[in-house]
């Protein structure tokens, strides 16, 4: 037995599912909770507002979400080697990375140009 489903009848359920994922994107994606976790794994290295004053340790503010997300979750899989952000990688969860990678993208930075 085949069940055909036509696209007229798939066309409410494709509008309700942006609703029905909404509150996991929402959940996911906090940077006040980023904020919180910066506090705790960030700010000692990169700075409390993502402007590193180390040498070695690049800056976070303004850094895109995603490129964070994937250096973050390369440091906790192996892909990514340095001993100090695989320890504190490991000890979040990929909510807390996405978290702090769009609190890190929300810190608007300005470049001049010297002259």
């Amino acid at each position: 037995m085949r069940i055909r489903i036509s696209p007229q009848t798939m066309k409410p359920y494709a509008l309700l599912l942006p609703l029905i994922l909404l509150p996991f994107a929402a959940h996911a994606r906090d940077p006040v909770a980023g904020k919180t976790n910066a506090a705790r794994v960030r700010n000692v290295c990169h700075g409390a507002n993502g402007l590193s004053s180390l040498p070695n340790a690049p800056h976070l503010a303004g850094q895109p979400a995603i490129y964070f997300t994937e250096q973050m979750k390369a440091y906790k899989n192996g892909n990514r080697k340095n001993e100090a952000m695989a320890v504190i990688a490991k000890s979040l969860t990929d909510a807390e990375i996405d978290n702090l990678a769009v609190l890190s993208g929300s810190i608007k930075v300005t470049v001049e140009m010297s002259k």
